[in-house]
């Protein structure tokens, strides 16, 4: 079985009616992708939520140790952590019932793609939040 993405205008408009984006594994080094990303989404307007265990702050927002620390709805939560940990990350995410599970450039994880997408969820992989953003607007 292969890993089905919504199309690139479906992603159009999922990004347009959210508003919050949890990141697992943002670091706080101006020079790691995920902080560039991250801060592109923030300036573009959207709520960035840093979920990293080993840093404090990030873009000026306290750092979450998990995704469980969250308090209110998530739209989106965009991971930045290697394939091999997507599964986890998914377990974690249906606990707090995101609305879109984002797994960044280069990440796929067969196993947690058809996890989620049998439990009923928006799965991306293997896409740059911020490309689409840009393609999109």
């Amino acid at each position: 079985m292969s890993i089905e993405i919504p199309s690139r205008e479906e992603i159009g408009q999922l990004l347009k009616k959210s508003k919050r984006i949890a990141v697992v594994g943002l670091s706080n080094n101006p020079e790691r992708t995920s902080y560039m990303v991250s801060k592109a989404m923030q300036d573009a307007g959207y709520e960035i939520i840093p979920v990293n265990p080993k840093v404090d702050e990030v873009l000026g927002v306290k750092a979450l140790s998990s995704l469980a620390e969250i308090e209110g709805h998530v739209d989106i939560v965009n991971v930045f952590r290697r394939s091999e940990y997507l599964l986890d990350v998914a377990k974690d995410f249906v606990n707090i019932d995101a609305d879109i599970f984002w797994a960044q450039l280069g990440l796929v994880n067969e196993e947690a793609y058809h996890f989620l997408k049998e439990a009923g969820y928006t799965v991306i992989m293997d896409r740059c939040i911020k490309v689409e953003h840009a393609l999109t607007k």
